[in-house]
């Protein structure tokens, strides 16, 4: 069954999806919000839900209720990467969500690598939800000598010397830093030379970043005063 669209198509086989480019028009996928990718894993999310719930086909209204998107939005986003779904029956639930996968890269498994082996990134090494989404941290590095071959979750410790040659050899495509305000832009540039153009930064610092580099900072301390801003000036 032909979902097509005139940017990508989709194609629905024995209940597998299957996505090809439109070689005479090329969406930029430089130009899509991260708010749109940011929605994207959370539509991800709700399908896998739906799905566990039996539900095989859902509208954009019953996806914008169990959300806080509206319908209008959500066919907006899905528009930039294709044509989904029957207007007036909805989306398939399953060929949807395995489409979305595609769109946000998660169909594959990525290979991570993370420095910086403290109380933040030994708890990274635990969380297994990692996996459940394609994502697996394979190595871990450390300055700290006293770390070194020590084993959490089955990811033995390393020498951050050892970076270069082991995101080669394993293919790992993706960094994770977990270090001190200090060491931030050392563990960066570390992973930039080692040929990591995606990254995940927990450290609370501004880095200098190549052009060709993808840099997601994640901030605690930002997203806590957020909700401070919130408390200091709700209504009483």
């Amino acid at each position: 069954m032909e979902i097509g669209y005139n940017v990508l198509i989709f194609y629905t086989a024995c209940g597998q999806v299957i996505m090809r480019s439109n070689a005479s028009l090329i969406l930029n996928y430089e130009n899509i919000s991260q708010a749109t990718i940011n929605r994207l894993s959370l539509y991800s999310r709700l399908l896998s839900t739906l799905a566990l719930e039996g539900v095989t086909v859902v509208s954009s209204k019953e996806l914008s209720g169990r959300t806080d998107f509206t319908a209008t939005q959500i066919r907006r986003d899905l528009a930039y990467f294709g044509q989904f779904g029957k207007r007036g029956i909805g989306y398939e639930v399953a060929a949807l969500k395995q489409a979305v996968d595609k769109i946000l890269g998660v169909h594959v498994p990525r290979k991570v690598a993370l420095i910086g082996v403290g109380n933040l990134g030994s708890a990274l090494l635990g969380y297994r939800v990692l996996r459940e989404h394609n994502f697996e941290i394979i190595a871990a590095f450390d300055n700290d000598s006293s770390k070194w071959d020590r084993i959490i979750n089955d990811v033995v410790i390393q020498n951050i010397a050892e970076l270069p040659e082991t995101v080669q050899s394993k293919q790992i495509e993706i960094g994770i830093i977990a270090v001190p305000l200090h060491a931030a832009q050392s563990a960066f540039d570390c992973l930039v030379a080692a040929g990591i153009k995606a990254i995940l930064n927990f450290a609370p610092a501004h880095l200098t970043v190549p052009r060709h580099i993808k840099l997601r900072n994640v901030d605690l301390s930002i997203e806590l005063e957020g909700l401070s801003y919130f408390l200091q000036h709700q209504a009483p």
